[in-house]
């Protein structure tokens, strides 16, 4: 019988190895090369084991210039973000009924918080490539990328219904609809 704990296998202590506890995948430069600029590379408790009921996880974000980490949240993880290398703009809008966005331009070891649930960005706004580490406070922390959740739904949402909610035509959310 495998234990399960937060959906996860438990190993049994006596057959835990380094490798459990070890991930190799932050040693290289994301591939930028997409349409927004930036690679995020995860290290949750899908990639070290060893995470399971630590309630952390950590993520490398490589920006080209220009390169945007598009407005997100974490459905279940505040996100400490520390930039290594670059001039990187950051933001989070607060919550209903105010939604105050709340912006700070960031350098190289420059620390940012991102409260639990809230809509948030990054962007380099620098002329060279940049780089952040994100520590984040669950093992698991879930992300939604707004746009891509609105607009690439499957099926989709109904274009009437985001033409009403974003106040806009049907042709406008079609034409975002088939980018996503």
């Amino acid at each position: 019988m495998i234990l399960m704990v937060n959906g996860f296998a438990c190993k049994n202590p006596s057959l835990v190895q380094a490798d459990d506890f070890y991930f190799d995948g932050l040693r290289m430069r994301g591939n930028t090369s997409n349409a927004v600029g930036s690679k995020v590379s995860l290290v949750t408790v899908e990639q070290v084991p060893g995470l399971n009921t630590l309630g952390i996880s950590m993520a490398r974000v490589d920006y080209e210039p220009g390169g945007l980490n598009p407005p997100h949240v974490h459905s279940r993880a505040t996100e400490l973000f520390t930039v290594l290398e670059g001039t990187i703009e950051v933001g989070f809008v607060t919550s209903n009924p105010e939604n105050r966005f709340i912006t700070k331009v960031l350098q190289k070891g420059d620390v940012f918080v991102f409260p639990f649930r809230l809509v948030h960005f990054q962007r380099n706004i620098g002329n060279t490539n940049a780089l952040a580490i994100s520590t984040l406070s669950s093992q698991n922390p879930g992300i939604v990328t707004i746009a891509n959740a609105v607009f690439g739904s499957k099926p989709d949402i109904s274009t009437d219904v985001l033409a009403k909610a974003f106040q806009t035509s049907n042709e406008v959310i079609e034409n975002l609809q088939f980018k996503f």
